[in-house]
């Protein structure tokens, strides 16, 4: 099944809270060890430049469905809704790319 819809993340101003996780483990109804998104910290690391670079990355998982059941009663799906910097958009892919051109630090997800 082709899926029209996906999740834009901006890595660039996501600030590592852990609320797209936990939201969606609640909604997904999954225990210990197992996730539908996932976020992962990279760094820190000194730049050429003399800056710190410390980078957190919301990885969504083969469990992650997009919460299809919250979408279809017209709500966001949950790391979308619980995203306290609003990082994550939810939209049709061929949207969401356009806007990632304009964003380097970001990543489309499009379930399987």
């Amino acid at each position: 099944m082709a899926h029209t819809h996906g999740l834009l993340i901006d890595y660039e101003w996501c600030t590592g809270c852990h609320s797209c996780e936990m939201a969606c483990k609640v909604e997904l109804g999954l225990g210990e060890g197992h996730y539908g998104i996932t976020l992962h910290a990279d760094g820190p690391r000194m730049m050429p430049n003399g800056a710190y670079e410390y980078l957190y990355l919301p990885i969504p998982t083969s469990l992650c469905n997009l919460c299809e059941d919250r979408v279809a009663a017209g709500k966001l799906p949950t790391c979308v809704h619980h995203c306290q910097a609003a990082c994550m958009t939810y939209g049709p892919v061929d949207e969401l790319a356009k806007k990632a051109q304009a964003k380097p630090k970001s990543c489309l997800f499009v379930p399987c």
